[in-house]
């Protein structure tokens, strides 16, 4: 006969049994998420050692390209790279866009030329105040910017009108740090300087920032087969001079400098270039490098030297 104290143990151990398998499922779905965290941890870590091997790949395709006989190189409209040989006729182009390599996965690079940049160590003040009025700032801020850049650039701490140094800018904001009193040895330390905000820097809305138009790294001479428009207005040319230019260079590269274009800082060679390449794992980038080249002289020990070198994964 089955009694009330009876009927009570059975439900808590019924409710014991509960709890219990309650808990094991609790814990194999922990387990089992923990495995899967596991799995999903190891497989990105071995596709991100695997991009970044691609995206090397890539650099050192861009590299093989620089490295042919080459004597010229032109920018189309797009912006796709072709080098010339010295008779003046277009070489052959590697493949640039994903690119298989093994099972790996695939890579993509892009080539531009660094000396169609504006050098921000051996450039006038007057050319990065053209460059920053085609960005449609107002000429106080493009004081600020230049007065700042000149400033971080030379070895006292005295300021400029509208500039800046360590004691009285730089070592009073939230994060401090002192104006490098030397030459820029990257392009990103814009971000540092006074004025130049993270919009100035990388562009808005398709259109470039500072980022894409200087460099530090190059002669200071400006290539007229590369340079684009806005680098060409701060040389001090004219609307229709540039675009005698593009509309010249489509037919094949300047060989020498015109005359009419003297004395401007241009040129229409180059040594220095920009690699930006990126590793594909199942079509999707997980891997970008970036490395600026420089060929150097015939008959030079080392032809080619890297510059810079970042890379993001």
């Amino acid at each position: 006969m089955t009694t009330p104290a009876s009927m009570t143990n059975r439900g808590f151990a019924l409710v014991a049994v509960l709890l219990v398998l309650g808990m094991l499922g609790l814990i194999g779905a922990e387990f089992a998420y923990s495995m899967r965290l596991e799995a999903t941890a190891a497989r990105t870590y071995k596709e991100g050692i695997a991009a970044a091997h691609l995206a090397e790949a890539g650099v050192e395709q861009a590299i093989r390209e620089i490295a042919a006989d080459s004597a010229f190189v032109v920018v189309d409209d797009q912006g796709v790279m072709t080098f010339y040989g010295r008779d003046g006729r277009a070489l052959p182009r590697l493949p640039r866009t994903r690119v298989p390599l093994g099972t790996m996965g695939t890579f993509s690079y892009r080539l531009s030329d660094e000396e169609a940049r504006l050098n921000l160590n051996t450039s006038p003040p007057d050319r990065l105040d053209q460059l920053l009025h085609g960005f449609g700032l107002a000429k106080s801020n493009r004081d600020t910017i230049n007065d700042s850049l000149q400033d971080w650039r030379d070895a006292n701490d005295e300021h400029r009108l509208n500039g800046a140094e360590s004691d009285d800018y730089y070592l009073k904001l939230p994060v401090p740090y002192r104006a490098h009193n030397a030459n820029l040895e990257s392009v990103s330390e814009l971000l540092q300087i006074k004025g130049v905000t993270p919009e100035i820097y990388n562009g808005r809305e398709g259109k470039p920032g500072l980022a894409d138009l200087v460099t530090v790294k190059t002669p200071g001479q400006i290539n007229m087969n590369t340079a684009g428009p806005e680098v060409l207005r701060a040389q001090g040319l004219s609307d229709a001079e540039i675009i005698d230019i593009v509309q010249a260079r489509r037919d094949g590269p300047f060989i020498q400098v015109p005359g009419r274009f003297g004395g401007k800082g241009l040129m229409v060679n180059t040594r220095t270039f920009r690699i930006e390449a990126e590793g594909l794992v199942d079509g999707q980038p997980r891997a970008r490098l970036t490395a600026i080249v420089q060929r150097r002289q015939d008959g030079s020990r080392q032809p080619m030297v890297i510059l810079e070198w970042s890379g993001v994964r």
